[in-house]
């Protein structure tokens, strides 16, 4: 656990002081959930972080995760950082990364109700109107999100948008945020007007039939 301690440390001397939430930013199946806790508690007790949880680790490590703190005693994660935007990834955006953009995903976290801060949450501009089928001069953004699937949910959000009278950007993300379960959307403005055209999800109510059918389910709501 020398990595945590070190990487740790270089933090604390950024921030000259201790860390508010500490996570792990991508998980080692190989490495046993009871040894990363017990090192992340020994820093929470001394004071170096007030509390910690986890990035892209899987439902399942998860609950090993949980398992393990309550049966002995610790604090356990405070929180998830995984991949999650209504466009759905082909595949990893990096080797080791997660997504909980998937149904079976988004159960277990309204079931658990462990807080999510979503990474990418705006799908790399997906629903900015930047993209089309027929341009793929993003090559990351071609390979992991262009789709049929995803080419109609930037349809529907477009025209969810036109009748609430916001951008698809803007349903996008609030469909993020209103997810049945504690949601933080981490977003990646590069200027102060992106991040204006972003807070308007702040105040756009969906019903459960809009997000449903944003994510290709249930009939059209109106």
């Amino acid at each position: 656990m020398e990595d945590i301690t070190c990487d740790l440390r270089d933090t604390m001397a950024r921030l000259h002081g201790p860390v508010d939430v500490y996570l792990l930013h991508r998980d080692d199946p190989e490495q046993p959930v009871g040894r990363l806790l017990e090192a992340l508690e020994e820093h929470r007790a001394a004071g170096r972080i007030a509390t910690y949880g986890a990035s892209n680790w899987t439902p399942e490590r998860l609950d090993e995760a949980a398992r393990y703190a309550h049966d002995h005693g610790l604090a356990g994660f405070c929180c998830s950082s995984p991949q999650m935007s209504l466009a759905r990834q082909n595949e990893p955006q990096w080797p080791g990364t997660v997504s909980a953009a998937s149904p079976g995903a988004r159960r277990w976290y309204e079931r658990t109700q462990v807080p999510v801060l979503a990474w990418s949450s705006q799908a790399r501009g997906f629903f900015t109107g930047s993209f089309s089928p027929e341009v793929e001069d993003d090559r990351e953004v071609t390979r992991v999100y262009y789709s049929p699937g995803n080419w109609e949910r930037l349809s529907r959000a477009r025209e969810l948008g036109r009748r609430h009278g916001a951008s698809a950007n803007v349903v996008a993300l609030a469909w993020v945020l209103q997810q049945p379960f504690p949601v933080y959307a981490v977003i990646g403005p590069r200027t102060v007007d992106e991040l204006r055209d972003s807070l308007p999800a702040l105040q756009l109510e969906l019903t459960a039939a809009e997000l449903a059918w944003l994510d290709l389910a249930g009939e059209r709501p109106w």
